[in-house]
């Protein structure tokens, strides 16, 4: 089947008697998580939703996700996913640049107070006509005036479904990822796309639908990490997904030892804090023996975790590469050939990389040294573009296929890349990407702020934080807590800057531009 709900629907078939999912008591079967995305199509269709359009979904990492998820895609729809941490003003954006008719977002608790968010960003969106509120007792009237809760949406529909046929080509997700040019611009994925990175962890990790692995989901489902290398590779092996809301070292631990997790995922500062959890409680020998396979990406794993995670767990973690245009996985530290510490491996099974000129298309010139450039790949992982953006996806895809990364890396004799150096503004905050430009745009909205300039300085266990440097507007006043305070309310929690410092003038060229290296 071409629609990437297949790999679902194959798995409800194929292994019925199998945990698809599991979050605490709750054990879902592959057939009861295939039949509740059935009643989701179903109602979609029922609203007049179906081939073409666009529905976004904002939850956390709790079955309803894969359930909505592919219940969009079996409706022939394009899944929006987004980030649970965006505020109103950003939901709302969101909503309006992808066109969506509909959203689902998770009512929320105490820890993930998202419903009222997303309310707010759908009520301002033109175009969006249904807002579905998953809560957490199914049973329970909608909290918010306009929503309709999931559970009295979905009652009644038809626990079957036709899954409607697309090709190749179309659009299964719309992934939204910053620039530094301004607003966050959406990456159109294929089901080719996304099919073929999830199939790859065959030859990846030895993924094998007689042997299925059980893996801890940590990593946020509305990012592509965590959509397919966790989600989308279980679900085409047949595998279990064990779901944890929100990462907390002890609790990951007692889910791997009490689940026998046999594969993790996770940035390097998961890593870091799981070596921090272990004490003399932690049957560190059954974790151990439990573990198969360990991956680590979206920013480089220092050597020393690297090592550690290693002596301790007995598990070499692979590192890879990839962006949300490339579905995510662009290249890997091959499975079963010892790990080169620092590199991002090499290009997976259908996917080509090179390094070319930062500054055009021609490629670096290959004699022998190892030349830095910017890495450059083509492949069944690349977007077919950015949504209604074609001058930004003509800059970023050459006419013969090669996505310009932005990431300047370098091939050692042996075809293994590193990378050097990320995209020049781009900061990397526990794994979140965050670009200056969108962050100083909000910063230049407060009435008392002229100038900001936004930096990532270094930090222990986020690799990153966010620092912004400040002029105030002439007899404008204001403190720097005020500001952190404030932009906490604007933007998503990973986004605001944690520190800020208020100048009289900030470096610059001749030209006026923003010397930001000499700032710290």
């Amino acid at each position: 089947m071409t629609n990437l709900a297949g790999f679902l629907e194959n798995s409800a078939r194929e292994f019925p008697e199998r945990t698809a999912i599991v979050l605490g008591e709750t054990r879902l079967s592959y057939p009861q998580v295939d039949a509740a995305a059935n009643q989701v199509a179903n109602l979609l269709v029922s609203r007049g939703i179906g081939p073409g359009d666009k529905v976004a979904l904002s939850c956390p990492n709790l079955p309803y996700f894969s359930i909505v998820y592919n219940g969009i895609l079996k409706a022939g729809a394009t899944v929006v996913p987004l980030n649970v941490l965006l505020k109103g003003r950003e939901v709302a954006y969101h909503l309006g640049d992808s066109d969506a008719k509909a959203l689902f977002a998770f009512e929320g608790t105490p820890d993930l107070p998202i419903g009222k968010e997303a309310f707010e960003g759908f009520g301002t969106a033109e175009g969006c006509e249904h807002f579905f509120l998953i809560t957490a007792d199914p049973a329970a009237p909608s909290p918010i005036e306009g929503a309709q809760t999931f559970g009295a949406a979905v009652a009644g529909q038809p626990a079957t479904f036709d899954t409607v046929d697309v090709a190749d080509d179309d659009t299964a997700v719309i992934l939204y990822t910053s620039g530094t040019t301004g607003q966050p611009k959406g990456a159109e994925l294929t089901h080719r796309n996304m099919r073929s990175n999830a199939l790859a962890s065959e030859s990846l990790f030895g993924a094998d639908a007689a042997h299925p692995d059980t893996y801890l989901c940590v990593l946020p489902l509305f990012h592509s990490f965590g959509q397919t290398v966790i989600q989308n590779g279980a679900f085409a092996y047949g595998g279990t997904v064990v779901m944890l809301p929100r990462f907390e070292p002890k609790a990951a631990i007692s889910l791997m030892l009490s689940e026998k997790v046999t594969f993790f995922a996770g940035v390097p500062t998961m890593y870091w804090g799981l070596l921090g959890a272990l004490d003399d409680s932690v049957d560190v020998a059954t974790l151990a023996n439990n573990l198969r396979v360990a991956v680590a990406g979206g920013a480089a794993l220092p050597v020393e975790v690297h090592h550690r995670f290693e002596e301790r767990f007995g598990v070499t973690i692979l590192e890879g590469y990839g962006l949300s245009e490339t579905s995510p996985v662009a290249s890997f530290s091959p499975y079963g050939e010892p790990v080169r510490v620092g590199s991002i491996g090499t290009p997976i099974r259908g996917v080509e990389m090179k390094l070319i000129d930062p500054d055009g298309w021609d490629d670096v010139r290959e004699d022998g040294a190892e030349r830095i450039g910017e890495i450059a790949i083509r492949g069944d992982n690349v977007m077919k573009g950015y949504y209604k953006r074609p001058e930004a996806t003509a800059q970023a895809i050459s006419p013969d296929g090669w996505f310009r990364s932005g990431d300047l890396g370098r091939k050692d004799a042996d075809g293994w890349y590193y990378i050097v150096d990320r995209s020049k503004d781009m900061i990397i905050r526990g794994g979140y990407n965050v670009y200056p430009r969108e962050i100083e745009e909000v910063l230049l909205t407060h009435p008392a702020i002229s100038l900001a300039a936004v930096i990532g300085v270094p930090h222990e266990t986020h690799g990153e934080e966010i620092k912004a440097v400040v002029i105030l507007e002439p007899g404008a006043s204001a403190t720097p807590e005020e500001i952190v305070a404030w932009g906490k309310e604007q933007m998503a929690a990973y986004k605001y800057p944690r520190i800020v410092e208020i100048v009289d003038a900030l470096p610059m060229t001749a030209t006026g531009k923003i010397l930001k290296r000499e700032l710290s």
